[in-house]
């Protein structure tokens, strides 16, 4: 243990931090889990009930991932990289849109 007062200190807000960090990646795991939850039920059952679940979703997931980036937590590509695992994974169960000419 140390035993200078402002190591003391410095030993505290750590341990504040990494408790505040460890809570923000958790949330933004079960968020993405929910979401990649959500993306298969609507694969297996297309509807637009279906989608509008994957849509919140998605939107909380984002919201928390850019928090989570604007705290610090995260670094700001790996916040962009798990957003971009997130529209890939609706992407690929979307159906294709026809291509007007």
């Amino acid at each position: 243990m140390a035993n200078i007062k402002s190591a003391i200190k410095r030993v505290k807000i750590a341990e504040r931090n990494r408790l505040r960090n460890k809570s923000y990646k958790s949330a933004v795991r079960t968020l993405m889990k929910r979401y990649f939850a959500a993306v298969s039920s609507y694969a297996a059952n297309p509807s637009s009930e279906q989608m509008q679940t994957v849509q919140s979703a998605m939107a909380s997931a984002y919201s928390k991932i850019d928090k989570a980036v604007k705290k610090g937590v995260l670094h700001p590509n790996n916040g962009a990289r798990k957003k971009s695992r997130l529209a890939r994974a609706l992407k690929k169960h979307e159906a294709p849109q026809a291509v007007a000419s």
